[in-house]
């Protein structure tokens, strides 16, 4: 089957390999506003935007932070920030420090109707809109998360089909678009099953991810793929070797 290379393929590639660069990271700083209030509440700091942002902006002004760091995920109120201190923009701030800013679009999981135990993630619609608005403020790259429960039954094949679409279909619109996507397929590490159950899963998944991204002609090298660990269930009791 002939790649279908769309006219920016040669910089989605080159960012994603700069993303990638030996010795650095990737920071995720895009949790949202239910998650960054359970921290700073744990810290008795209150969750407003003006909190939320200095917190951002703490991370972000850090010393030779650029030195360890090649990208930051941001969430959508952050990439609309800027920095007091700086007088910059957050993006701007960011790739200033020779550092690609990103953008969460996925807008959370929901139950998979009729598939009880399993979620979806949402967000697809008008993704190409915000895409091009994201761009617009600085983005890069992206990122989209999908997970997966491992069950007596579960996943379902319906559950791994319906991720695995949209999945391929965010980063084939991410690609459009100029943005290079992070495809993150997790299986959970929820449950009592063993590591070999779970690498049944994980490759059952990443099988149906990588069928539908080429389906959908979306350019491997110009994508990153975050992938789970293959271990042992959280409630096993199973110990296991890196080996």
């Amino acid at each position: 089957m002939k790649n279908r290379l769309h006219d920016n393929g040669a910089a989605l590639a080159f960012t994603a390999q700069a993303l990638v660069v030996t010795g650095k990271g990737i920071l995720a700083a895009d949790e949202s506003e239910g998650t960054i209030k359970k921290r700073l509440n744990s810290i008795g700091v209150e969750s407003t935007e003006d909190n939320r942002r200095a917190y951002r902006e703490l991370l972000f002004t850090t010393l030779k932070m650029e030195e360890a760091i090649s990208g930051v995920i941001l969430f959508d109120e952050t990439i609309h920030q800027e920095s007091l201190e700086e007088e910059r923009p957050f993006p701007q701030l960011l790739q200033d420090k020779g550092i690609i800013p990103c953008i969460k679009v996925y807008k959370g999981k929901v139950d998979l109707p009729g598939f009880t135990g399993e979620k979806v993630t949402e967000g697809l619609d008008g993704l190409g809109d915000r895409l091009v608005h994201y761009r617009e403020l600085g983005a890069k790259f992206a990122k989209w998360r999908a997970v997966f429960t491992i069950g007596e039954h579960l996943p379902t094949r319906t559950c791994i089909q319906v991720n695995a679409h949209a999945l391929a279909r965010y980063a084939a619109l991410c690609q459009a678009n100029g943005l290079v996507p992070i495809v993150e397929p997790e299986v959970l590490m929820d449950g009592d099953h063993d590591i070999e159950r779970c690498e049944v899963v994980t490759g059952a998944v990443l099988q149906a991810v990588f069928a539908e991204l080429l389906a959908q002609g979306v350019i491997y090298e110009g994508m990153l793929l975050k992938p789970n660990m293959v271990l042992p269930g959280k409630d096993s009791g199973q110990s296991v070797t890196p080996e």
